[in-house]
């Protein structure tokens, strides 16, 4: 069985590099029938944090990539990696290293001065015939792993291809700490052996770290999974991503109003495609997603287009849900959403240009709170020509059953009795109805604001 993982660490938010790829662990787990896992890699104790663990959790649970095992978290499996490390050192696949760290950098500094690359250079690493330095006093060994000094380690990289490093180029790894705390790579190693991973799908930053595990599997006697490194994501102007390209908490997607299912099909078409198609469900992501598609080269990050997504995914969205998520969006606007028409039949009228539920939310405001209109307008739009036409439309309106047709042909009527064209009209109106000088269409925004109203206002004026 396909077994995948997203195993983020929890020391900040969720971001769009995690988010992809943690969206490509879960559709290719599901693709295949598999099973997706979450795994908190917590053992960074001093940045972890439970605010972070929790900003993860949330953004999975707003992307809905369900897991089917988890989350796991790393440190409460430090019995199970003391356990392997001290069969390692039992049977020599691990040694315990003294050098002090002013004794490492003095090595490497050395290493410099005569051009080479700095490395551990095994002066506590066993060796047939080699006598050890005694262990000095006050010093707490960290472990390394033993790792093979001739030959190469490679992999069939599903998304890079064939990776090769040769063995004498990787030093022998820290594994433990001093205080005894596993490190990073090694905690890896056996959660990805003990959870049965048989696809590890996670960003190119961490393809040095692959060597490193592979030999460490290889030594256990673990199946090695295969690797696909996902190439990193640029910004607009093409260099990497940052808060300011929108490299920010995917809750922060959230909380500017662009729907889940915009953002996962954007991550989507972030490095992989199928064919021109640029809209999708996620259940038709899930039928498509392949690994071969991937391209290895980087992807960009695209503002406008992820908003274009959103504005199609708003346009499609179900009005009464629409208006449960811009509803906190107008109370934040100052309007009252009780205090007005139907919040569903307000959506399903304004959302045709909202790219996101906060625009959604601003154009909406007009029909929920108390008029201001500027003097600046009322001077620019309400004249004195245009005053017997209001006052014969205030008495139509007032007079006619309140439908949208009815209130279209109450203009025609004025419009045509005064000798005016629409503009002239509608903008006085929509003034000292709404306050604003631009609304949807006028007899449809009239509409919902109510008869009662309307007329009132228009009367106000008069």
């Amino acid at each position: 069985m396909i077994r995948t993982r997203f195993a983020p660490s929890p020391t900040g938010y969720l971001h769009i590099g995690g988010a992809r790829t943690a969206l490509f662990s879960w559709a290719f787990a599901r693709h295949h029938g598999g099973q997706f896992i979450l795994r908190i890699e917590d053992t960074d104790v001093a940045r972890s944090t439970p605010e972070a663990v929790q900003a993860i959790l949330d953004g999975m649970a707003w992307l809905d990539l369900g897991h089917d095992e988890g989350p796991f978290y790393q440190m409460q499996s430090m019995d199970r990696y003391k356990q392997v490390i001290g069969q390692m050192l039992e049977s020599g696949l691990a040694y315990p290293c003294y050098c002090s760290p002013a004794e490492l950098d003095a090595m490497r500094e050395a290493q410099r001065a005569r051009g080479e690359k700095p490395r551990y250079d095994g002066r506590w690493r066993p060796e047939p015939g080699k006598t050890l330095p005694t262990p000095p006093s006050g010093i707490e060994p960290v472990v390394r792993f033993r790792n093979p000094t001739e030959g190469n380690v490679a992999w069939k990289d599903l998304v890079k291809g064939t990776i090769e490093f040769a063995n004498s180029e990787l030093d022998d790894l820290v594994i433990a700490r001093g205080d005894g705390t596993p490190t990073y790579n090694f905690c890896v190693v056996v959660d990805d052996w003990d959870m049965q991973i048989t696809h590890v799908i996670r960003g190119d930053d961490h393809v040095n770290n692959t060597p490193r595990q592979i030999n460490i599997l290889k030594a256990l006697g673990a199946p090695v999974p295969q690797y696909a490194h996902l190439s990193m994501i640029l910004g607009d102007d093409g260099t990497k991503l940052s808060k300011r390209h929108g490299a920010v908490s995917v809750m922060q997607y959230f909380e500017d109003g662009y729907l889940p299912e915009a953002v996962i099909n954007y991550l989507a078409r972030l490095g992989w495609s199928h064919g021109d198609a640029e809209i999708f469900d996620r259940e038709q992501f899930v039928q498509w997603f392949d690994l071969d598609h991937i391209t290895p080269s980087a992807a960009q990050f695209n503002t406008e287009k992820l908003r274009w997504l959103n504005q199609h995914y708003i346009k499609a969205a179900d009005d009464a849900r629409l208006a449960d998520l811009t509803r906190p969006f107008l109370i934040r606007n100052g309007g009252n959403p009780d205090d007005g028409p139907d919040l569903a039949a307000v959506c399903a009228l304004v959302k045709e240009r909202a790219a996101t539920i906060e625009e959604l939310a601003d154009a909406a405001t007009l029909f929920y709170r108390t008029l201001h209109p500027t003097p600046a307008l009322l001077a620019q739009h309400v004249t004195p020509e245009v005053l017997p036409a209001l006052a014969e439309l205030a008495s139509r309106l007032e007079n006619i059953s309140w439908e949208r047709s009815a209130i279209s042909a109450a203009f025609k009527e004025t419009l045509a009795a005064h000798g005016l064209k629409m503009p002239k009209l509608a903008m006085p109106v929509r003034v000292l109805v709404t306050g604003e000088p631009q609304t949807p269409a006028i007899d449809a925004t009239l509409e919902l604001i109510g008869q009662k109203k309307v007329v009132s206002r228009l009367k106000a004026a008069l």
